[in-house]
């Protein structure tokens, strides 16, 4: 594969621009980008198909550096097998009741491609489109600019929707995502980010002995569809209980209904602090074995937590090994599935003249 350092080079110790490598070319002639960034101590690449996050470095407690996120080495994997690893997710993020929704006395069909449900924007959403790539510097930090405007009507959405996702490492090594869309006619938006964790290194094997923290005292319980019923329902005397910090795995096994419909955990958190101008703290994730730890601020009023449950053993990643059912996790900072449906949840109506905004940072260290 050809590559560029399109900044040219390392502006200084631990800061070096992005260099793009080509990445293969999708059937239908379209090439495809892969760029990578490095800021501190942590090195990030992202495809232009899908904005996806294939790789993110980050060291252990004694320096090395691994790849802590599930993906593929080649873009033929991506567009035959991939769930959703490390892609930019809209126009609406997690599931939609029966694929449909009313919006100022209108009904829109959208495309059914999880059971009687929509997920994740249709089955052709925005993780299946290449994005126009461009790096940035600002100040100390680093980063990418994704581009793309969906057409109205796309996958059944109104409105045509001007998409801007910035993808900033900072001085820190943190991994900064901001989200920005405008609309010319009312619509519905919920963009997130699906990159799958395993802190000790992907494809190192089950994550379930990884300590999740959420500050959230209730979450949306489902029916066997994986719709939420409307109940925000506490967390309390639950495997959903994560507000003191507890393996992933400790009640995974419970004979819970709701562990049960999901197969494991695949439910949304409603956090305590709300929606928020600025991002605030949410949750922490520690690996023990290598000491690894993120910790995710966020704007969002919610996080699809999901362990991972649907790896079924049937394909390898970017070190060649096995995926298999637990390992891996996504934290998908969002507003709450299926609002449009939902009365009683954070709106996710974005009318013309406004500006949807969201951001989302994950901060690394080892302890």
């Amino acid at each position: 594969m050809g590559e560029e350092n399109a900044t040219g080079g390392a502006s200084s110790a631990g800061r070096k621009g992005a260099v793009r490598e080509d990445f293969g070319t999708l059937q239908d002639g379209t090439a495809v980008d892969r760029w990578t960034i490095e800021n501190g101590r942590t090195r990030l690449s992202v495809l232009s198909y899908g904005g996806v996050v294939q790789s993110l470095e980050i060291p252990d407690r004694h320096g090395r550096r691994a790849n802590v996120s599930l993906g593929f080495a080649d873009l033929d994997s991506y567009v035959a097998n991939s769930p959703y690893f490390g892609a930019l997710i809209g126009r609406y993020g997690n599931r939609i009741a029966r694929g449909a929704f009313t919006l100022d006395g209108t009904t829109y069909q959208l495309p059914v491609n999880d059971g009687p449900n929509s997920l994740h924007g249709g089955d052709k959403g925005f993780d299946k489109h290449v994005w126009s790539v461009e790096p940035f510097r600002k100040g100390a930090d680093v980063g990418l600019t994704l581009r793309r405007v969906s057409p109205d009507g796309e996958m059944g959405y109104p409105g045509t929707l001007t998409v801007r996702v910035d993808y900033t490492l900072t001085a820190a090594g943190d991994f900064r995502i901001d989200y920005q869309a405008t609309t010319d006619k009312a619509t519905v938006v919920n963009l997130t980010n699906h990159t799958y964790y395993n802190l000790a290194g992907e494809g190192s094997g089950s994550v379930y002995g990884h300590r999740l923290e959420i500050a959230a005292a209730r979450y949306t319980p489902v029916d066997k569809t994986l719709i939420p019923t409307g109940e925000l329902a506490k967390v309390a005397g639950t495997p959903f209980d994560f507000r003191r910090a507890k393996e992933i795995g400790r009640d995974i096994r419970e004979a819970h209904q709701q562990v049960l419909y999901g197969q494991g955990i695949d439910h949304n958190f409603v956090l305590d602090k709300g929606i928020t101008s600025r991002p605030e703290h949410v949750l922490t994730v520690t690996e023990p074995e290598s000491g690894r730890v993120m910790r995710i601020a966020t704007t969002e009023p919610g996080v699809q937590f999901y362990t991972g449950n649907f790896l079924t053993g049937a394909f390898a990643g970017t070190s060649g090994r096995v995926y298999r059912q637990g390992d891996a996790f996504a934290l998908e900072t969002q507003h709450f599935p299926d609002s449009p449906n939902q009365p009683s949840f954070p709106s996710t109506v974005l009318r013309p003249g406004q500006t949807y905004r969201s951001t989302t940072v994950h901060s690394f260290s080892t302890r």
